[in-house]
């Protein structure tokens, strides 16, 4: 009993879809055959293609992710310069320290 309501909703529904596509024919006739609407040739639109193309060559060309690994060497290279001139610094004293050690 189930299964012969679920095939008449069944029948019914792809009978809607029928009637829906043959009424919408006429129109979709004569809608562009290669698919343009004309939308594109908006000055806008093409601006913002652009952006997201350009956005897009910027991933895949890693470039973003070069600008954050050249510029974090750098961070890392000027925190290694001054934990030298640190250590420099504390050597020097220590060996001061010690040579007035030795001579008392």
């Amino acid at each position: 009993m189930i299964e012969f309501i679920v095939l008449i909703i069944f029948i019914i529904s792809f009978g809607g879809i029928l009637f829906v596509l043959a009424r919408k024919m006429p129109i979709l006739v004569q809608l562009p055959q290669n698919g343009t609407t004309g939308i594109k040739e908006h000055r806008i639109f093409r601006n913002i293609e652009e952006r997201v193309k350009n956005i897009f060559i910027a991933f895949e060309k890693q470039i973003w992710l070069h600008k954050l690994l050249s510029w974090t060497k750098v961070v890392v290279l000027k925190i290694e310069t001054k934990i030298d001139r640190l250590l420099q610094g504390l050597r020097k004293k220590n060996k001061e320290q010690k040579e007035k050690d030795l001579k008392k």
